[in-house]
Formats: C-alpha cells, structure tokens, sequence
C-alpha cells in the first residue's frame, strides 16, 4: 500500500514552480507590489466577516497581488492587510499564503470557524491554536512525516494576550484540522476529544506547514460556531458573529504588537 505523499521524502527536495515567479509577475504590472512594510496580513475566511472588517476600517484595494481580495489598512498608527474571498480549505490557505509570503509578508494570523470537539465549548467561544493535528494533505508536501504541525510560538502569544482584553471567552490549546468536514465520525470526534483537542476546522495545519517552510511567522483563532459533541444543525449565532469580530480586531493588534518585537530565531 502507498504512503502519502506517494513520493517519500518529498518535503525536503526542491520544487520546480517557485513563489518568486508569482511576485515577480505581480511587479511587471504593479511595481509597488510590496508587503515587508507592514504589520503583517489577517486572513478571513468568512465572506461576511470580510464585508464587516471593510465598512469597519478604511482600506486601499490591492487588486491582483494574490488569490483573493487584498486589502491594506491604515489604522490608528496600524499597518496590516486583510486577505479574504480566495476559498476555504487547505489548498487554498496553503496558495494564498505562499503569494503573501513571496510579496513579503513576515506574519500572517488566520480567523475562521470551527466546530468545537469538547462539552465545555460552544458558539462564541474563541480558540487560539497551539498546534494541529495533520488529517488534510497539503501540509505532508512541506514537512516530514509527523502527527502535528505547530504555529508561531511568540505570535500565538502575542495573540493571546491581545484577546484576553476582549469580553469573549479564549481558549488555547491543539486543533483537528481535515480535509473532509462531511465525514467527521463518531470515532474520530470521541478519539480526538478524549486527547485534549479542542476544535476542528480545515486549513490551520497547513497555514501552519507553509509558515514553517517559508519562515513566516503564522498564529490562528478560532470563533466556534457549532459542535461535533452534542450535534445539533448549524444555525446563524449572534454569539459566534461577535467571537469573530473581537478575533479581528485582537489579530490586528497583535500582529501590530508583534511588529514591535523583533523576530527571533525561534519563532517561526
């Protein structure tokens, strides 16, 4: 039987396609096409937090910088970008931040949903991811053979010290991440809770790999949104509409936060 990837040791040999190509072809057409200057970059997966974070700052478009719609936000002495409207799941997180990172981007913090692996945690709670657990597969592209894949240590902090200020309960702790949130079964949600794992969601592992392999420094919150515990259908949550507006505004801090601490050698 095959592993995967099926060819061994993959991550550790060169690629043929390279993320400069894409940064080069932006400037023939936009020689500004420049991202080092910034705080760093929000992504957003949701369309509607997207449309919420546009009435909520004052942005300038960068249109055809990367998948998606780039937008960069001068705020209070802030300069970040939000990056949104390029899909949801592990390939397109994985693409989207390799072209940020080839315009470069030093920090990236990731808000999206998730839904929530443990009896104590429903909607409107906030997880900030320490590590997650490597059940998609684009993350076996970058690393070696491993059971997790882990964010920035010092970003996550900065993260979680930005959203304790927030009234939104934060939690911190390891995350599920899969390709195939349609089968999600009892087995695995009973295995996985039982270990401590707190959500689920479909790209933080290999936002998380991406970071590693391109020395971006990568962190990830969590707003959830439903749970796989007590199953219930999904309904509109005013609770996790506004977890996902306070993540936002704590990722925009925090990257400013990081910002001001110089990288170290660690923390990607």
């Amino acid at each position: 039987m095959n592993g995967f990837p099926l060819h061994p040791g993959k991550h550790a040999l060169p690629a043929v396609p390279d993320p400069a190509e894409h940064a080069a072809y932006v400037r023939t057409t936009d020689p500004e096409a420049d991202l080092s200057t910034l705080d760093g970059v929000v992504l957003l997966y949701q369309g509607r937090l997207l449309e919420h974070a546009l009435r909520t700052y004052r942005t300038c478009p960068r249109l055809g910088w990367v998948r998606g719609g780039l937008h960069v936000v001068e705020d209070q002495g802030r300069r970040f970008a939000l990056c949104g409207g390029f899909g949801l799941g592990a390939p397109a997180a994985g693409l989207v931040v390799e072209q940020l990172a080839a315009l470069g981007t030093r920090r990236i913090i990731t808000v999206g949903t998730a839904a929530s692996l443990q009896q104590g945690l429903g909607p409107g709670a906030l997880v900030v991811g320490t590590s997650a657990l490597r059940d998609e597969g684009l993350s076996h592209h970058y690393l070696p053979p491993g059971r997790t894949a882990l964010p920035s240590p010092a970003l996550t902090q900065h993260l979680t010290e930005v959203l304790a200020s927030y009234d939104v309960p934060v939690t911190r702790g390891p995350i599920w991440t899969t390709d195939a949130p349609y089968r999600e079964t009892t087995t695995e949600v009973s295995r996985y809770g039982a270990d401590g794992i707190l959500a689920a969601d479909m790209e933080a592992a290999a936002v998380f790999a991406v970071g590693h392999c391109r020395m971006v420094a990568v962190a990830t919150v969590l707003a959830l949104a439903d749970s796989l515990v007590d199953r219930r259908p999904r309904h509109h949550s005013p609770d996790t509409e506004h977890a996902l507006r306070a993540a936002l505004a704590g990722a925009a801090q925090a990257l400013h936060t990081s910002a001001s601490s110089p990288l170290t050698s660690g923390e990607h």
